[in-house]
């Protein structure tokens, strides 16, 4: 988590300064695609993620580590296809989606009905990179 905050500073410093670096939308672009690859810390963004579910959806302790555990799995995949965000979207977006089903199907095992309606109403408007939550749904 970290990283990514420490990359979207640089990256918002650089598109300040966009104006008065001629090439710097170039160089924009792979500072993401770079970030994009890199991916993300699994571990500690699913400890954030679960830091917000557990109290959001009130999770008993016998379903903490099940979530914790389909969250991670979650993470692991989407972090190995992050590269497709900026090279290929349309890939990116049915590989996330078909995650975010698997995601989906293993919660509605766990969870009861209502913290699974809960669950998928925390579903931020639009993607936030800096809202853990937003990972689990863009």
């Amino acid at each position: 988590m970290k990283k990514i905050i420490v990359i979207l500073v640089v990256l918002a410093g650089i598109s300040i300064s966009k104006s008065s670096y001629g090439q710097v939308g170039d160089l924009l672009n792979k500072a993401k695609s770079v970030a994009s690859a890199k991916g993300f810390d699994v571990s500690s963004l699913a400890s954030s993620i679960m830091g917000k579910l557990s109290p959001g959806l009130n999770l008993t302790a016998a379903q903490k580590p099940a979530v914790t555990d389909a969250v991670t799995n979650y993470l692991t995949g989407k972090s190995q296809i992050m590269g497709l965000q900026q090279s290929a979207p349309a890939s990116y977006t049915q590989k996330q989606g078909s995650l975010f089903a698997t995601l989906k199907s293993k919660l509605a095992g766990i969870l009861l009905k209502n913290q699974l309606q809960k669950f998928l109403g925390m579903k931020p408007k639009t993607n936030n990179p800096l809202d853990s939550i937003s990972q689990l749904f863009y």
